[in-house]
């Protein structure tokens, strides 16, 4: 699928995403869910299609036994989070549409305080970032989330806050400052930002612990956090703890890393890759659990690209569908 413009962060640049789009019936029902693999966390589309049908062969024949489907499919593939998640959507979404009820219900959230989604400001030129981000704002997307890691970060965000006075900001260096650089850029962006994500390398935790005891803004950790196993250690480095379905393999392990979360004192974040509304569905039932959420995948993507709708985005309503509320338009 085609991105609406290249996205482009610390890592590099992105001009298109693939995603891998799985479909279960059962009963006269169909469940969707889309793997969006990341080259960062060792998967590609190929890679996802060359172990779906593994997984499938060790799934259970009731879509309602997911707990069983995970052990199967950890038993059947080691890694793969992104091909694990494709599934584990298409359980949840196929499980509660047999119920005819959305997803958030059949999972006994309460939806009735729901954050609102960031948009994503891309790397650019400081004008063109500043561009992106004026067009959001009038465009209704309160909540801005610039993509950092250059030597004028601190320019690119006080233009936005001055061309966008509106939005409330946050910032994501990708893994692109030192612990000194990131203390020194958290001070000065005090007052501008609500928040700083993954500032230094997720294979520096003593880096991020520093970062987070020194920084006036609370810091979230993305790379440091890829599975609910590694939730206690974050809890001793950062502040905000943001989960993905494709990097912890589905709706279940997410939940499991929420609840984890909460019980070590974070607050709770989802991300997303680039992806299609047959996955960014999901997450917008999983809202309720939030304190934040970045769930603009699918608006990245160029417009007539995607073969899904879903639940609206930035408001992120999981009321009134059924399943995930992802079906092809």
């Amino acid at each position: 699928m085609a991105l609406a413009e290249p996205f482009e962060i610390a890592r590099g640049v992105q001009t298109e995403s693939e995603n891998v789009v799985v479909e279960l019936t059962h009963e006269g029902e169909t469940g969707v869910g889309a793997a969006a693999p990341s080259t960062h966390y060792g998967e590609t589309a190929d890679t996802v299609e060359a172990v779906l049908p593994r997984l499938f062969d060790v799934l259970p024949a009731d879509p309602h036994d997911i707990d069983a489907a995970h052990a199967a499919m950890a038993e059947a593939v080691g890694e793969n989070p992104a091909a694990k998640a494709a599934i584990d959507i298409a359980m949840h979404d196929l499980a509660a549409t047999l119920h005819d009820l959305p997803l958030y219900r059949y999972l006994g959230l309460d939806p009735s305080s729901t954050p609102t989604s960031s948009f994503t400001i891309g790397l650019a030129s400081t004008a063109e970032m500043a561009r992106k981000a004026e067009a959001a704002s009038d465009a209704g997307y309160d909540v801005l989330k610039v993509k950092l890691g250059t030597d004028r970060d601190t320019e690119i965000v006080e233009t936005l806050a001055e061309t966008a006075p509106d939005a409330r900001l946050r910032v994501d260096a990708n893994e692109a400052w030192t612990p000194k650089q990131a203390i020194r850029l958290c001070r000065k962006l005090e007052g501008l930002v609500e928040f700083v994500e993954q500032p230094v390398p997720a294979a520096n935790p003593d880096g991020m612990r520093r970062v987070t005891e020194q920084s006036p803004l609370p810091i979230a950790a993305d790379e440091s956090l890829v599975d609910p196993s590694d939730v206690p250690a974050v809890a001793d480095i950062a502040d905000i703890a943001n989960v993905k379905l494709m990097k912890c393999g589905g709706i279940r392990p997410a939940i499991e890393a929420f609840h984890a979360a909460r019980a070590h004192g974070l607050e709770t974040m989802l991300g997303c890759m680039i992806e299609s509304n047959a996955a960014i569905a999901a997450g917008v039932q999983l809202a309720p659990l939030l304190d934040y959420a970045d769930l603009d995948g699918s608006l990245l993507l160029a417009e007539g690209t995607d073969p899904f709708d879903g639940p609206p985005v930035p408001s992120l309503d999981p009321t009134g569908v059924v399943g995930t509320g992802a079906r092809r338009n």
